[in-house]
């Protein structure tokens, strides 16, 4: 399917002859990705440093939080509003702000990640808690398990297909929250190069770099559902 759309694409550009600062071919972005490596890649591992510190950032916040909330059902009960809200604000609102607060730097596009990424883990992974069989809650307090017990060795295991679940989803989007952070405010990164390539009409760069992005993402999928494999030998 994803093939017949390329196809079509191509054909189509080239056979309405449009030009390239409107839509440029597939062929024509895929030679724009590789030959202008050179300017893409630095810009590339600015992105990929705010991505890597945003997901690092959200696994300190989200695992935390998920672990207080199932322990204590009052803390979810409050918090679970401000929660929704953080995801129910558009991210253009808030990139703004986070700008003026932290600056141009690095800062402030780690942050709008880790608030795109956090709330799918956080969610996830409280699921997979409560998800666990009471049977085997029942068991392990008549065995004498205090709850941090109970907690490494059947909660945590049982939440871990959870946990991965979210992951996924938010390395998935994670790009959009740096991409967001730079086109409000930057200096380099994959966005910056966007916004001046458009400014430009330089269309197949900007194409040029949503494939790069888009081939950051999935990338970032595929290593974390090899991690996930590894982690969870035990699953079929």
């Amino acid at each position: 399917m994803a093939s017949a759309l390329i196809a079509a694409w191509e054909l189509v550009c080239r056979g309405f002859n449009i030009p390239d600062f409107i839509l440029p071919t597939p062929s024509r972005i895929i030679t724009v990705a590789i030959f202008k490596a050179p300017i893409l890649m630095p810009h590339a591992g600015i992105t990929a440093m705010e991505v890597l510190g945003g997901i690092i950032f959200s696994l300190l916040i989200a695992v935390p939080l998920s672990i207080l909330m199932f322990a204590q059902p009052a803390v979810e009960k409050a918090l679970a509003p401000f929660l929704v809200a953080s995801q129910a604000v558009p991210v253009f609102a808030v990139a703004p702000l986070l700008v003026v607060w932290l600056g141009y730097g690095m800062a402030s596009k780690v942050l709008m990640a880790g608030v795109i990424i956090f709330f799918p883990i956080t969610v996830n992974l409280l699921e997979g808690f409560k998800s666990c069989q009471h049977e085997f809650r029942i068991l392990f307090q008549l065995m004498g398990a205090g709850f941090w017990q109970t907690l490494r060795l059947l909660y945590w295991p049982w939440a871990l297909p959870y946990f991965f679940a979210g992951l996924k989803v938010g390395v998935s989007v994670a790009t959009i929250g740096a991409v967001i952070g730079e086109w409000v405010g930057a200096q380099q990164g994959l966005g910056y190069l966007m916004i001046q390539a458009n400014a430009r009409l330089n269309v197949d760069m900007v194409f040029a770099a949503i494939l790069w992005l888009s081939v950051m993402g999935m990338s970032l999928w595929i290593f974390v559902g090899y991690l996930e494999r590894k982690v969870i030998w035990w699953r079929p």
